[in-house]
């Protein structure tokens, strides 16, 4: 460890050290491997020199920030974890609205920092999400039908090589570079600071919630499905099916029973996104509803888990550019009505700002998808384990039909077959042949990988 340590400012622990524990978990408790060195960084050097020391010593290297891959990808067992975590100032020139965030940081930083100045850019539904991960796979979040998603309002790139080298990418310097990090995730090397374009947005938001009983939620859907196409950028169109808990905004009564949801989020005047919610009535009597205006910061934390890193998790997703009602119903039912630990589900709308952006101006695609879908489970008892992921594997496979692409930051175990999803065929030429340049040892593995052309192997 001498060797690592010498010019290295940041924290060194190995497996027994006091924090090890602590900077190896990640949120899913089903993960549970051990690196041989956590190299926890405070800058661009640091990460320079843990990749130099993690090739040199034959270590296979991760990438962490946020902690949020369902599967815990960046924690390796035997190898070196690169931590990003300590990376997290954000810098804001309010009158260029710009921020520039370095690669460790969490949306909740950057949302702080931003907001004093009623200012913002598309940040995903959590706050303790990291920004790096988010950004790289695309960035999906309420402000992305106004403003497109993340990737789209970065403006340049600074990122360590497979080599140590530092390298910046933007429209000019490094343009290929610049395309293939909007979207084609952490193939190409480790991103140190991000520079976004910043949007006046205020600081307020409305949150409209209605509830049905699932046996009475279809026709209501698919008059929500009607809606999204004329819907205004600064509203995100939602729905919902799963089975409540003791939420506050509920009836006891209704508490622990199947419900579904529709509604919406608007960012702005409260008031105007008010307009939108007659329409929404008009599609059917809920047994309940939630109208709530809060912060914009408010909005940005209200789907925290205060659960942390304790629970299991798995999810699956789709992409659709179309809704039919078979799908409809098939997002009802859940996999089978009958079957124990149903997962719950949700839909997010897309359109407006995703779909301005050409296709191939980035490596982020399908950009004429309608909405997202995303089947999550999330448990306690690792007995349940086995019977958790089956079910929402058969709650996305009975979706399936209906899908068009993947998101690749919803991707969980689907390996090749959901990397060909998320990218079509002449992407991934692209994204590969920018592999072959950036990192053809495939040093940057710990991912939904785009491995080199010199690994002779399928995506």
């Amino acid at each position: 460890m001498a060797e690592l340590e010498r010019g290295f400012a940041g924290q060194v622990l190995l497996p027994g050290d006091e924090g090890y524990d602590r900077h190896r978990s990640v949120w899913n408790a089903m993960v549970d491997r051990r690196p041989a060195v956590i190299a926890r960084c405070t800058g661009r050097g640091d990460v320079a020199t843990a990749v130099r020391f993690g090739r040199a010593r034959g270590l296979e290297i991760g990438v962490l920030c946020g902690g949020h891959s369902i599967l815990g990808l960046p924690v390796t067992d035997g190898g070196l974890l690169v931590d990003l975590s300590p990376m997290d100032a954000v810098r804001v020139d309010p009158v260029g609205r710009r921020a520039w965030v370095q690669g460790g940081a969490l949306l909740g930083a950057l949302d702080r920092a931003t907001q004093p100045y009623g200012l913002a850019t598309t940040a995903g539904n959590v706050s303790h999400t990291g920004v790096g991960g988010l950004t790289l796979g695309g960035g999906m979040g309420w402000l992305a039908r106004a403003y497109g998603l993340s990737c789209d309002n970065v403006t340049s790139f600074e990122m360590v090589t497979a080599d140590g080298d530092v390298v910046r990418a933007d429209a000019k310097e490094n343009a290929d570079l610049y395309w293939g990090l909007r979207g084609g995730g952490g193939n190409f090397g480790v991103v140190t600071e991000f520079e976004f374009r910043l949007h006046q947005v205020g600081t307020r938001s409305l949150l409209v919630d209605l509830y049905f009983l699932p046996e009475d939620a279809a026709a209501v859907l698919s008059g929500w499905r009607e809606l999204i196409g004329d819907a205004p950028r600064r509203a995100t169109l939602t729905a919902w099916v799963g089975t409540t808990d003791d939420w506050p905004h509920l009836p006891p009564a209704l508490h622990g029973r199947p419900l579904a949801g529709v509604g919406y989020v608007w960012v702005g005047d409260p008031d105007e996104g008010r307009r939108l919610l007659p329409a929404l009535r008009d599609l059917g009597s809920p047994v309940a509803e939630r109208v709530r205006e809060l912060s914009y910061l408010d909005l940005q934390t209200m789907d925290d888990s205060a659960e942390g890193h304790t629970r299991r998790r798995y999810w699956k997703g789709h992409y659709f550019r179309e809704f039919p009602d078979d799908a409809v119903r098939a997002f009802l039912a859940r996999g089978a009505a009958d079957a124990p630990c149903l997962p719950s589900a949700g839909l997010q709308s897309y359109g407006g700002a995703i779909a301005d952006v050409a296709d191939d101006e980035t490596a982020f695609s399908h950009r004429g998808t309608l909405v997202e879908f995303v089947a999550a489970a999330r448990w306690s008892d690792p007995a349940e384990d086995a019977e958790r992921i089956a079910a929402a594997r058969r709650y996305a496979a009975s979706l399936e039909p209906f899908a068009a692409g993947a998101y690749v930051n919803a991707l969980t175990d689907e390996g090749e077959t959901g990397v060909r999803r998320a990218y079509p065929e002449e992407k991934l030429a692209r994204l590969t042949a920018l592999k072959d340049r950036y990192d053809p040892g495939n040093v940057f593995h710990l991912n939904h990988n785009i491995p080199p052309t010199s690994r002779g192997r399928a995506y």
